[in-house]
């Protein structure tokens, strides 16, 4: 979080949006970057307020800014408020027009709702940080006795490994206070769910199938309950804004067949797996990882399939370079898969990652 204390130390910043899962620390770590913060900081959990509509938030807004142009205004979890983007864009424009300022810092877990209203009224006014599932390297500094093995299978959310010792509360923690605090709190409360019972199948379906491709029809035919692919597009769409999955696309040079292609389905981080679909095998486990991992890099990831010939990830940075990128849980290096991709785009950067590099994937993307 240091840079947050960086940029409020700038004479007008911008509002500052932070995103990311439930339970990885951004409340904790707003607190502890703003702790010598030499002014006064008005913070406001929304989630715990009776009443959180748009004349509370101006209220608070205007609150803040009575003690002080240096008061730092903190609401988490504001898109549980009706309405918030265009009522802050009010608020900071009104500001600014009676030449005034108000140091700002906004923490959400929902990302669809999030970005939809950044984007649509907010446009020039904020800067946006991103606090991402724990990576085993930052669990090491919390859970010194971690080993590799064990991440795979219960890394992710800080808030549970005090109960590593106990699977069954460790379940349960992850399940309830976690996973069931997303669906009902960040996404059923605040978005359209026709079918809550189809919803909640789905996500411990998708468990089931970390770093697989699997067709919208194979879905809906393995659910309990009718729907339609529509409504399972929908219902994914809800869950990657939530942070609990990922789906990629098929890589193809065609966009019309990359938005047609089956996803792939990347839970976000090990826990998930492991609480809701505890019989899936490591390899699947670590391969999903990576995606992780590589979803949380600037550019966009893919996956491509050809008849019998796959490779596990194909990463598009932000100058346009192709990586095309084999994850090996073995000892087998070699890949017919990569050479036969590699025929159809000369200009990719073949990488193959083990449990030996994966540390260092970033860097091996940056200087490959």
């Amino acid at each position: 979080m240091d840079i947050i204390k960086q940029r409020l130390q700038e004479e007008r910043p911008l509002m500052q949006f932070i995103l990311g899962p439930r339970q990885v620390g951004k409340t904790t770590g707003i607190e502890a970057a703003l702790k010598n913060y030499p002014s006064s900081v008005h913070y406001v959990l929304v989630e715990d307020e009776p009443i959180h509509n748009r004349e509370w938030l101006k209220k608070e807004w205007w609150y803040a800014n009575s003690l002080g142009e240096d008061t730092l205004l903190v609401l988490d979890e504001i898109h549980k408020v009706e309405g918030w983007a265009e009522t802050i864009k009010y608020l900071w424009d009104e500001t600014k027009k009676q030449k005034k300022k108000q140091k700002c810092v906004f923490l959400g877990s929902s990302s669809l709702n999030l970005f939809h209203g950044i984007r649509e009224s907010l446009a020039g006014r904020f800067e946006m940080i991103s606090v991402p599932h724990w990576d085993y390297s930052t669990s090491l500094k919390l859970k010194k006795d971690m080993t590799w093995e064990a991440f795979l299978r219960v890394g992710g959310y800080p808030g549970s490994y005090p109960f590593l010792s106990d699977p069954e509360r460790w379940r349960s923690y992850v399940r309830s206070s976690i996973v069931e605090n997303v669906l009902s709190k960040d996404i059923l409360s605040i978005n359209t769910v026709k079918k809550p019972a189809l919803f909640r199948q789905l996500v411990e379906l998708l468990a089931a199938y970390p770093a697989q491709e699997v067709s919208y029809t194979k879905l809906l035919g393995q659910l309990q309950e009718s729907g339609n692919v529509e409504i399972i597009k929908h219902y994914l769409s809800l869950l990657e804004g939530a942070f609990l999955f990922h789906t990629l696309e098929k890589y193809s040079s065609k966009k019309i067949l990359m938005k047609s292609s089956s996803p792939k389905i990347i839970p976000m981080c090990p826990a998930l797996i492991e609480a809701l679909a505890p019989e899936v095998d490591m390899g699947r486990r670590f391969e999903s990882y990576v995606g992780c991992q590589l979803i949380q890099l600037p550019g966009k990831v893919f996956y491509w399939r050809e008849g019998s010939f796959e490779v596990d990830f194909v990463y598009k940075n932000e100058r346009g370079r192709i990586f095309a990128i084999e994850v090996k849980s073995g000892k087998k290096r070699h890949s017919a898969s990569l050479t036969h991709f590699l025929a159809k785009v000369p200009k990719a950067q073949p990488l193959i990652i083990d449990k030996e590099n994966v540390m260092i994937l970033r860097q091996l993307l940056e200087v490959a």
